[in-house]
């Protein structure tokens, strides 16, 4: 198929993930600022509830150039609503909406009017409507229409190259936020030990889980309080976490399986070497470590990864 419809494909499927996780990130975000909240510490600023989605999504810098103050209306606006920041949710739902335009053919009619629906919706709404009642039902809205257009695309595309796209797009996006948001609160959000083992500790850690859905399976494996350790264990290396790094890894190497035909190309090498660290990976290494330094090192795989994604498959413009 054409290197730009390709492109497209891989951009649409980031673009609605990168929207989800957003909303997923906002969500815990809101319901953690509801909490009782008071630390003392010097540092405690960085711990901030409405700072952490600007920290995880990398934003903070944007962020500060065009706001002077620290607020939950602000971070909103600014991540749903602003069409100047390309990671908003507004943004993306655009994005998503406008690459799947120029593929109409190579995608499921089904997909793209679901595309087009939730790009119309989002369009009517402002940021006036953020009051408290409205935020977290946005928010959900946000995470269904994602919900709907995977099972969309599951339920009507062909089982091709246009799908594996989509696929691979999905879960490079995917496997970067789960780094990124557990690196958050792991290094970033408890800059003391003092802080470790108390309640804002574990209301953050319990956050995170609900952030990438995994806070019932957590329940369902450990059945007992939330550790750093069995966190970094169930969203770094379990492969039946589904958005655990390894289970990303996963799909991200059988589809360039399926993509790539000869098996001594650098882009499976790269795939096949970090699917390995993770399948073949213990929990024990990864402490010994550090769990910031391993998921940095990760990082900057993936980000390797996706940049020879772009060199080989896709238009040098992009």
């Amino acid at each position: 198929m054409l290197s730009r419809a390709a492109s497209e494909l891989y951009w649409t499927a980031r673009h609605i993930e990168r929207a989800e996780n957003t909303a997923r990130l906002l969500d815990v975000t809101w319901r953690t600022s509801l909490l009782p909240y008071d630390v003392q510490e010097v540092e405690a600023h960085r711990a901030e509830p409405w700072a952490v989605p600007l920290v995880t999504t990398g934003t903070a810098t944007a962020f500060y150039a065009t706001h002077e103050v620290l607020s939950a209306r602000a971070v909103l606006e600014f991540l749903v609503f602003d069409p100047y920041n390309p990671s908003s949710i507004m943004s993306c739902l655009k994005a998503a909406r406008e690459s799947a335009r120029t593929v109409r053919g190579a995608i499921s009619s089904e997909m793209y009017e679901d595309l087009n629906a939730a790009w119309l919706e989002m369009r009517d709404r402002d940021a006036a409507s953020l009051d408290q009642s409205a935020v977290q039902a946005l928010l959900e809205w946000v995470k269904m229409r994602s919900h709907t257009f995977r099972g969309v695309t599951f339920g009507t595309m062909l089982r091709g190259e246009e799908y594996d796209f989509i696929r691979l797009g999905t879960h490079i996006e995917r496997a970067d936020y789960t780094a990124r948001i557990l690196d958050t609160k792991y290094h970033i959000l408890l800059p003391s030990a003092a802080d470790v083992g108390g309640v804002v500790d574990y209301y953050q850690w319990a956050s995170l889980l609900q952030s990438v859905s995994g806070l019932e399976a957590y329940r369902k494996i450990y059945s007992d309080v939330i550790t750093p350790r069995r966190v970094a264990e169930m969203l770094v290396l379990r492969d039946d976490m589904p958005r655990s790094l390894h289970s990303c890894m996963n799909m991200i190497d059988s589809t360039l399986g399926d993509l790539i035909d000869t098996r001594h190309d650098e882009l499976l090498r790269l795939t096949g070497e970090l699917h390995a660290h993770l399948h073949f990976g213990r929990t024990e290494d990864i402490i010994s470590l550090g769990l910031h330094e391993y998921l940095m090192d990760f990082l900057e795989r993936i980000s390797h990864l996706a940049d020879e994604i772009d060199r080989r498959f896709f238009v040098p413009t992009r």
